[in-house]
């Protein structure tokens, strides 16, 4: 039989009869109006020829002319080379493609040459299909295949998610019989640019060819495992309208277009058809449109987890479930998305929308959150930190993100964070109205919590860690925040660390006066190392990882540009006091818009004394006194780590902070003690 090229496989199988189905009758109308779409679209037919005298059967294909009644006139596809005299055949049939199924025409007169075939169309023919998956043609996607530490290279032929064609040639080094059929394999499906799959299969069928041969391949994974699994997972919602998922299938290069059944802030689950399946569990999308009734488009990228039926008990016409995890997706595209899902959890909860600055301001005060002793801190520069507020809570910076609970317009609960080292996030402004709402405080919390479950996987976030600092002797953080470290446990997964805080007058000149062996220098990345010995020693916990302090992070420069860019002010830099050689503490200066943080700790000297006892209180104040000047304000936030050295020193101070650090990898246990502590609350 000829060979037919470049045609879909469901064609190849069903016109050499194998285990096809009969369909339901198609009526000439439709059929000629198929007949015309395949020629709009430039497309093809097979026409299936026996040989009069001979019997033997040969497949053409056939390109149809426009059919504007009954008579069907179709030109030959290839005519040069043709080695057969075409008025030897007479017409069997031929086969239209229709989608997943075919549809096959026979006819009671038609006329053959070497130009082509012209015949008339019956009043019905039929539709037939095949009970298996549809294969589809690949493009330009090439293959590997490991087995035993040989790998075999080669291409992607044909493609469905149940099975799978590659052809392979070897080098003068390699033997196809390296390959054992009975054992499992790996493949690697990839382009130029990137990998799509790579998963095992187990070899069905082998197809000898001289110098190439050709394997059909089962995926035997219906479920990969790309993260941890979770005990605490994002909330899945069913949007109405369901948005739809686009995309263009990375193998077959068609363009898709599936439903989605239910979505979180972290991934989705469309359903398909299971004769047109087109979903591998492990395959990765790069380019996904979710397209929400036309209205918006979100972009992502994402990789198929899973694919079940979703009624296991039917046989035919049953539909898939295919989940898919969202790898990343442009940050300010995912904000958008979550305010979506948060809305649809929640009418009262909002994230980062729009506000009336007015109205927030009046929330601050109303409830508290600004008293009067921080309110004296920054009343001198409230218009720079009223210009600040209106750019973080207007532009949608992707810095930053903020949490309102709302009702009929007014604010009863507000919570925000902001992205201030490379990795890590900081959870700052907890308020609440506890008169308006005795709810909203949890609420806007727990929208920070699902934020944080729907956003820490994905780059774009840029998210290890989490951490906070709140006054030990404030009830609620201290319950929540306090309560949670405790419950976990283990300084690894979550940690405390408490700093003594004052605000550093400086009286006298500014620099710092280096004599008696001491040095204020720039901190080198032994420095750091020593800094991290001490604390291992004498905490354990995971403030130097949250407040990017390794060794190995010294530099902010990229986070430092990406503030600039969006109209703010984030600078650090590092000094080591040292007397000698030997190092006493490590200074970090964080410099800031005024306000960013309404208690400063954005704008402020943070200092971690190794040496306590070696550290003298009149150093310490003129290593204050050097750094001050960076600042260009009389008074600065000085944070000092451990306590006891502020205590033993008799440096006065105002008041303590506990620095709350979260690892990323320890979300589960956050969410399993946050619950523990809100039912305890609720009784």
């Amino acid at each position: 039989m000829e060979k037919v090229h470049q045609f879909p496989p469901l064609i190849d199988r069903i016109t050499q009869r194998e285990d096809f189905i009969d369909g339901k009758k198609v009526k000439k109308k439709r059929l000629i109006n198929k007949l015309n779409a395949i020629n709009f679209k430039g497309g093809t037919l097979l026409v299936n020829l026996r040989h009069v005298k001979y019997n033997h059967t040969i497949i053409r294909i056939a390109i149809p002319l426009p059919c504007l009644g009954d008579e069907l006139v179709c030109a030959w596809a290839e005519t040069a080379g043709n080695e057969h005299d075409m008025e030897s055949y007479q017409l069997l049939d031929i086969l239209v493609p229709d989608g997943p199924k075919l549809i096959l025409v026979k006819s009671e007169s038609a006329s053959i040459n070497n130009e082509g075939v012209r015949m008339l169309l019956p009043e019905t023919s039929g539709s037939i299909g095949l009970r298996k998956v549809q294969r589809h043609p690949c493009k330009d996607v090439k293959a590997q295949l490991i087995q035993n530490s040989s790998c075999f290279t080669g291409e992607l032929l044909e493609f469905s998610p149940t099975s799978l064609k590659v052809e392979i040639d070897t080098s003068p080094l390699q033997t196809f019989q390296w390959i054992s059929p009975e054992l499992p394999l790996n493949v690697i499906f990839y382009d130029e640019s990137q990998t799509f799959y790579n998963g095992s299969c187990r070899i069905i069928k082998q197809i000898e060819g001289r110098t190439t041969k050709s394997y059909i391949l089962e995926p035997t994974e219906k479920q990969i495992r790309r993260f941890k699994p979770k005990e605490f997972r994002s909330t899945r919602q069913q949007l109405v309208p369901l948005p739809n998922m686009i995309f263009k299938h990375p193998m077959t290069q068609q363009l898709e277009n599936l439903k989605v059944f239910d979505m979180s802030g972290s991934g989705f689950a469309v359903e398909e058809s299971m004769d047109h399946a087109v979903l591998l569990p492990g395959m990765i999308i790069p380019e996904v449109r979710l397209d929400f009734a036309g209205s918006f488009i979100i972009n992502c990228q994402a990789q198929v987890v899973y694919r079940k039926k979703i009624d296991e008990a039917k046989e035919k016409d049953s539909l898939l479930k295919c989940g898919l995890a969202i790898l990343d997706m442009d940050i300010e595209e995912h904000r958008k998305l979550l305010s979506l899902l948060h809305q649809a959890a929640d009418r009262h909860s909002y994230l980062s929308g729009s506000i009336d600055m007015d109205a927030l301001w009046d929330f601050f005060f109303e409830s508290g959150f600004i008293y009067p002793q921080k309110y004296n801190f920054f009343k001198e520069h409230r218009d720079n930190i009223k210009e600040t507020y209106q750019k973080l809570y207007t532009s949608h910076p992707t810095i930053a993100r903020h949490f309102t609970y709302q009702d009929k317009g007014r604010i009863q609960g507000h919570m925000a964070m902001l992205r201030f080292y490379n990795k890590s996030w900081l959870i700052q402004h907890h308020a609440a109205s506890v008169s308006a709402s005795p709810r909203a405080g949890l609420s806007v919390l727990n929208q920070i919590g699902r934020f944080i479950n729907d956003s820490h996987r994905l780059c774009s976030v840029n998210m290890n860690f989490v951490f906070c600092y709140f006054r030990p002797e404030n009830k609620f953080p201290e319950r929540i925040f306090g309560g949670v470290s405790r419950g976990i446990n283990d300084p690894k997964g979550c940690s405390v660390d408490t700093f003594a805080y004052f605000h550093y007058r400086n009286t006298e000149s500014h620099g710092f006066e280096a004599g008696d062996g001491w040095t204020l220098t720039k901190t080198e990345p032994g420095d750091l190392k020593e800094l991290a010995h001490y604390y291992e020693f004498s905490s354990g916990g995971l403030m130097l990882s949250g407040l990017e302090l390794e060794a190995n992070l010294v530099d902010l420069g990229g986070l430092s540009e990406e503030y600039r860019k969006l109209g703010f002010k984030r600078e650090r830099a590092l000094f080591s006091l040292k007397k000698a050689s030997s190092l006493k503490a490590v200074i970090m200066v964080n410099i800031s818009d005024i306000g960013l943080n309404l208690s400063d700790l954005t704008r402020s000297i943070q200092m971690f004394v190794i040496d306590p006892d070696q550290l003298p209180r009149d150093m310490f104040y003129r290593a204050l006194s050097g750094l001050s000047a960076n600042f260009g304000s009389e008074e600065v936030p000085v944070l000092v780590y451990p306590v006891s050295y502020a205590e033993n020193q008799a440096i006065p101070f105002e008041r303590r902070y506990t620095l709350w650090v979260l690892n990323m990898k320890n979300t589960d246990d956050y969410f399993r003690q946050l619950k523990k502590l809100f039912n305890h609350i609720q009784c």
